[in-house]
């Protein structure tokens, strides 16, 4: 579970609503600032990015990425998906099938207004990767401008993640949010229990208890079964940036080398991060995102 600094949006980012033809979504937007003391327009905006969180996430989870991107020039958009958080979701299971999703981001790109900067940048974290590339799939050549896969990996997760994913989806399925929650933190190391300078564990728990469980279910079993779908990402016409901390385990990070070696993609490996470089080491991965960003215009 990724630990935001902090749930409290900084200064130039707004918490609203995005209306899309699939349904409302809460975002955080946080848009280039003008210099200071001048009036009217910003002087460049580069580029928009939409950032889908990874599972059990939210949009804080990129909280600590806004203000950097959107000092480099880029809007930056970061979403709850349909049952993520602050965003409402059906209790049907079905509604959370990886193409309902995918096809919620393509909303979410075409909801996004402003000034006009070209089709938005796709990041995905984690699950938040694997809905952005079948987005990307799902996509008419030219809906995005680039694709950023975040510590997500080709297929399924692995081993040892697939267990505790397959715990968490079987104790939703009988026990209340609550109740997992309790369980979930009797089972933390010692290092995990205590405050570590993120969000502290009354946040987080807040955060989780919003969670729709179907979605949680639903979500958590499409990480156990994800196809590798690498090759048919390769063959579309979009930069792709495969970006991760130098520790996983959920997709190790030799197995995210590969995959950007299949993908001809741009490799960003963010020094002292693991799983959530957007949260251990947001400077260095917002910088690794802008450095790609630029390149692609």
């Amino acid at each position: 579970m990724s630990r935001p600094p902090t749930f409290s949006p900084p200064p130039g980012t707004r918490a609203r609503v995005l209306e899309t033809a699939r349904g409302a979504f809460a975002v955080l937007d946080a848009a280039p600032a003008r210099p200071t003391g001048e009036a009217g327009e910003v002087s460049e905006v580069k580029g928009v990015a939409l950032l889908l969180p990874g599972f059990t996430g939210s949009k804080e989870d990129f909280i600590a990425l806004l203000r950097p991107l959107a000092a480099a020039g880029y809007r930056a958009v970061a979403v709850d998906g349909r049952g993520q958080y602050e965003s409402a979701g059906p209790d049907d299971e079905s509604a959370y099938a990886l193409g309902e999703l995918a096809r919620d981001a393509l909303a979410q790109a075409d909801a996004l207004d402003g000034p006009a900067a070209g089709p938005p940048h796709l990041v995905g974290h984690s699950l938040g990767g694997l809905i952005a590339r079948r987005a990307a799939l799902l996509a008419p050549t030219g809906t995005f401008a680039s694709l950023t896969l975040m510590s997500s990996g080709p297929g399924r997760i692995a081993p040892s993640q697939r267990t505790r994913a397959t715990l968490l989806t079987d104790a939703l399925a009988t026990h209340s949010m609550a109740a997992v929650w309790e369980a979930m933190r009797a089972m933390d190391p010692p290092e995990d229990a205590e405050v570590d300078g993120g969000a502290d564990n009354g946040a987080l728990r807040a955060r989780w208890l919003r969670n729709n469980p179907a979605q949680l279910i639903a979500t958590g079993k499409q990480l156990c079964v994800e196809p590798d779908r690498v090759a048919e990402l390769a063959a579309l016409e979009l930069p792709v940036h495969v970006l991760s901390g130098e520790h996983d385990d959920t997709w190790p990070v030799p197995l995210l080398d590969d995959m950007a070696r299949r993908l001809g993609a741009h490799r960003t490996v963010v020094t002292g991060a693991d799983h959530s470089p957007n949260t251990d080491r947001p400077e260095a991965t917002a910088a690794a995102l802008v450095s790609f960003w630029d390149g692609t215009r």
